[in-house]
């Protein structure tokens, strides 16, 4: 049998990361499947922890037999299944397909820094489970009616070029706006939709977080991802199109967290990342500079916000350290 070669240190980097985030997912399945109480929904979940369970157990099998320490990442300890749901009316499985959105945009980036056969095939193997998965909660959430599909226009009948830099501008010469293309449409309309997610889970995580720092930052995130609601939704109704209404789930009146502070606030930095990324991609796509610059200042929000965020975990002694390079 063919000895495998040394793990590099991209590839440790990633698999840490990676560690993180699953047992973080675990937790948050335990949670939902306890106390879902729609069958179809607990079984998509229970499914799901019983295919992510084992990769969890291979990372550290993985790590171990090349002498690195397993990091601790999130426990039984960061789960209480005892308190009372704090979100209902399918919040479970809009949580779980936003974080199968942020699984298949790390696996990219984890795929592009591995090298070594078995790490690349795991991670083939997790973007595969993941995009399935993504497709069951959107089509479970579509046939709820949880999840409208966003809106229709009339199919191009010939091919046109961009002649004119005015393209460009927010208004042309005559002080007339130019109509959202589709593909900017597109990145706007995601942004409604995850923020309207995000504005409700931040209100659910202020509302049960232990910690009155924790609270306080949590309440700021709601506020900012409304901002960015509202923002967005004027920039569409300028243009005649009606922002997309999504039902985001409901926070409940319970004050008991399901998750420790610590769980939360890494989800929470995890969801920023995932926003900066979504902004940044919009920056290459997005070709009115009126809405250029206005993602732009999303972006630096955000930034904002998730710096503060690493601050406030690591004066808690909430965020492991990566492993260090040699000097």
């Amino acid at each position: 049998m063919d000895k495998k070669p040394k793990m590099s240190s991209t590839e440790l980097g990633a698999l840490w990361t990676t560690y993180h985030k699953k047992t973080m997912i675990l937790r948050i399945l335990e949670y939902f499947i306890e106390k879902s109480d729609d069958q179809k929904a607990k079984d998509l979940m229970s499914d799901l922890w019983e295919k992510l369970h084992p990769k969890v157990v291979e990372i550290k099998t993985m790590l171990e037999n090349d002498g690195a320490v397993t990091p601790i990442g999130f426990t039984k300890e960061d789960v209480d299944l005892n308190v009372p749901n704090l979100f209902e009316y399918g919040f479970d499985i809009m949580f779980c397909r936003i974080l199968k959105e942020i699984s298949m945009g790390m696996y990219v980036l984890h795929m592009t820094v591995s090298y070594r056969e078995d790490i690349v095939q795991f991670y083939k193997q997790l973007t595969d489970l993941t995009q399935t998965y993504y497709n069951y909660f959107t089509q479970y959430l579509i046939e709820k009616d949880l999840l409208p599909r966003p809106n229709f226009t009339n199919m191009p009948e010939s091919i046109d070029f961009i002649n004119d830099k005015s393209y460009m501008k927010g208004t042309n010469f005559f002080g007339r706006r130019r109509t959202l293309n589709t593909v900017e449409f597109g990145l706007l309309y995601h942004s409604v939709e995850t923020n309207i997610f995000g504005m409700q889970l931040m209100r659910g995580f202020a509302q049960c977080a232990k910690e009155e720092e924790v609270k306080k930052y949590f309440a700021k995130g709601k506020d900012l991802s409304k901002e960015i609601l509202k923002e967005t939704g004027e920039i569409l109704l300028q243009n005649n199109i009606q922002p997309p209404a999504t039902p985001g789930g409901i926070v409940t009146g319970s004050a008991k967290a399901p998750f420790s502070d610590k769980l939360m606030m890494y989800c929470t930095y995890l969801l920023c990342g995932f926003s900066l990324g979504g902004q940044g991609f919009s920056a290459a796509f997005i070709l009115r500079n009126d809405v250029m610059m206005k993602t732009g200042i999303f972006a630096k929000d955000v930034y904002e916000y998730s710096v503060e965020g690493a601050k406030l975990m690591i004066s808690k002694g909430w965020l492991e350290e990566p492993p260090k390079m040699d000097l």
